[in-house]
């Protein structure tokens, strides 16, 4: 298999995917970004806690 017929190939293969909408894209980036702001909020939260805690031992 020499590149060009690798190239060719690999384009026909492309042109059979099934691509997402731009409407699906939004809606999982969108899913993406809440769970990641809470996940933040979440280990922010439990930082702030066992800061606070280790704080109140050691002192």
């Amino acid at each position: 298999m020499n590149i060009a017929e690798y190239l060719r190939e690999s384009r026909e293969e492309l042109s059979r995917v099934s691509w997402p909408s731009r409407s699906d894209v939004a809606q999982g980036t969108q899913a993406v970004l809440v769970f990641l702001i809470g996940l933040t909020l979440i280990v922010y939260l439990m930082d702030l806690l066992f800061g606070t805690l280790i704080r109140a031992v050691l002192v």
